[in-house]
């Protein structure tokens, strides 16, 4: 595999398991914990635990910290593999 192609799949994964932690963000199990299986696992597994799980009363959302922490995290990886995939264009 070449290395667009792994910083693409990585951006591109990266962002449905954001996109499957939106839906934990309304239920108990929460944005964190959502997006932490996604990228472990897959996102078809993360959401289906986000459709287990209960929804939270009032549409109220629950983010927690694990949620804001792994959200820095996966950004500061896609600016890391963005460096990398830039610093190998320049480099050749």
């Amino acid at each position: 595999m070449t290395v667009p192609v792994l910083i693409g799949g990585t951006i591109f994964g990266s962002l449905l398991a954001a996109l499957v932690g939106l839906v934990g963000s309304k239920r108990r199990i929460g944005f964190g914990w959502v997006f932490l299986i996604s990228v472990i696992f897959s996102p078809l597994v993360g959401l289906v635990c986000a459709l287990l799980s209960e929804k939270l009363p009032y549409g109220e959302k629950r983010w927690g910290c694990l949620g804001t922490l792994l959200g820095i995290a996966a950004i500061i990886l896609i600016v890391f593999l963005a460096l990398v995939l830039i610093m190998g264009l320049f480099a050749v």
